[in-house]
């Protein structure tokens, strides 16, 4: 009981004092680093990796993941502006990076800044491929995933410190609560909040890349070729950070229409051709 109350006065106290609204998923989020922080330290690191790889310029690539990238920031813009977030966007720093690697990877920092492998084009395969992915990226960036992973994992840290702080005198608990909290806190905790996020960034990404005039069905083709890249090697749905694939092309499908209703908004009625 003592345990329980413990934790609880924790988690309360936590939320109540480190929520913010995200305004394209709506939700209240955890926010215990603010992107005062945040930014500065991702726009280091991103500095940092650039330093310490090839980066790919004056290249057609290289010219379509900043066109790509551009695109899908106006579309962000658009939809915030429409939806009464002008300012939203104001300490972002919009960099777009093509890094020679084998990797097949792409991601967005908090803040804008924006890295392709050019392991990942081949899967890519068109300008809409890509804009499939960057969408997804800045999606996460944009619905402040990282932010509330950190916060996350913080809490995780917090209720291990104050499981151990309730149970010191009772030595057998203690053992039992240390050998099975990071598992159960990883299974039942931070991977389903991981995947959540994974198909929140599906969402919106979809709707940005119908917003930057690219057809959100070539999403489910992207997906279906990363399956086949994948080899259908995938370790269980609730073991993982990232829906299954078949559950992502499925949810990616059947968003596509919405995606287009929404774009439609902005007076987007066609798509620019796939090539």
């Amino acid at each position: 009981m003592k345990l329980n109350k413990i934790i609880l006065s924790f988690v309360v106290a936590a939320v109540m004092f480190s929520c913010a609204t995200n305004p394209f998923t709506g939700k209240k989020t955890m926010a215990f680093v603010g992107n005062d922080q945040l930014f500065p330290s991702a726009f280091a690191q991103y500095n940092q990796v650039l330093s310490e790889n090839k980066v790919v310029t004056g290249t057609s690539d290289a010219e379509m993941i900043t066109r790509v990238g551009q695109r899908i920031a106006v579309a962000a813009e658009r939809w915030l502006t429409a939806n009464g977030h002008q300012s939203y966007l104001e300490d972002y720093k919009w960099e777009y990076k093509l890094i020679e690697s084998e990797q097949v990877n792409a991601w967005c920092m908090p803040g804008g800044k924006i890295a392709f492998y050019t392991g990942i084009l081949p899967i890519a395969a068109n300008e809409t491929g890509v804009a499939a992915i960057m969408g997804h990226e800045v999606a996460h960036a944009l619905a402040n995933h990282g932010q509330q992973r950190m916060s996350a994992a913080y809490l995780q840290q917090g209720l291990a410190v104050a499981g151990n702080v309730a149970l010191s005198n009772d030595q057998q608990a203690l053992g039992i609560f240390n050998q099975s909290y990071g598992v159960v806190s990883n299974v039942a905790g931070m991977l389903p909040f991981s995947r959540a996020h994974e198909t929140e960034a599906d969402k919106i990404g979809l709707y940005l890349m119908s917003i930057a005039g690219y057809n959100p069905d070539e999403a489910s083709v992207l997906w279906e070729r990363m399956k086949a890249n994948s080899g259908g090697e995938a370790p269980p749905e609730f073991l993982s950070t990232h829906p299954s694939n078949d559950s992502r092309i499925q949810n990616l499908k059947a968003l596509a229409p919405k995606a287009k209703a929404e774009a439609k908004k902005f007076g987007i009625t066609s798509f620019r051709p796939i090539n």
